[in-house]
């Protein structure tokens, strides 16, 4: 089973969102990203062993370890804004 971990930064961000639609959305996803984390795209350079699910405008960034079966979500962040 994949244990999953949010940031601080994430679960402030969910937080502040008051579109009821867009965080059903970002509850979706994150479902989808559980059951299959390979999904995302992979991501380079300075953001190397993570992946990304873009829901507009926004993207979901994550991070999934193999080893020890965890899944952490450490930011979702305005597309505008990276």
């Amino acid at each position: 089973m994949v244990t999953v971990a949010y940031s601080s930064h994430f679960e402030k961000t969910i937080r502040k969102i008051l579109d009821a639609s867009l965080k059903e959305h970002v509850k979706a996803q994150i479902v989808r990203i559980v059951h299959d984390p390979g999904t995302g795209k992979p991501m380079r350079w300075c953001r190397k062993n993570t992946r990304e699910v873009y829901i507009p405008p926004f993207r979901l960034s994550y991070c999934y370890d193999k080893k020890n079966d965890t899944l952490v979500f450490p930011a979702l962040y305005h597309k505008d804004e990276q």
